[in-house]
């Protein structure tokens, strides 16, 4: 279960960033309230998580897994290009987030 809600919480927050850059700054209502309503559920899931999870771990695994998403979706939705620095750093993010899930026993498994 602490693992569905931070997967929740990882959905929530992409699809809040994949509406920010949909919203154009704030100009458009309904991607913008989108925004409001994804951050606002992603942070209380987050944070129902913390029951479950170190606050490092679990911010860890949110944020890294969230910025993988991002950058898939950047470039499926949106055509924004990533150059081979940029794919390092994400199968970097990548790994790290696989050595914590195989190899720490801080993570609750």
């Amino acid at each position: 279960m602490p693992y569905l809600l931070l997967a929740l919480a990882i959905l929530a927050e992409t699809i809040g960033t994949t509406a920010l850059q949909a919203s154009q700054q704030f100009t458009k209502p309904l991607p913008s309230l989108l925004v409001l309503v994804c951050y606002g559920l992603a942070i209380y899931l987050l944070a129902v998580c913390l029951k479950f999870f170190p606050v490092g771990i679990a911010y860890a695994l949110w944020a890294g897994l969230g910025i993988v998403l991002i950058a898939l979706l950047g470039f499926l939705v949106f055509g924004q290009r990533l150059d081979l620095p940029a794919v390092i750093g994400i199968a970097l993010i990548i790994a790290g987030i696989v050595v914590i899930n195989l190899f720490s026993e801080t993570a609750t498994h």
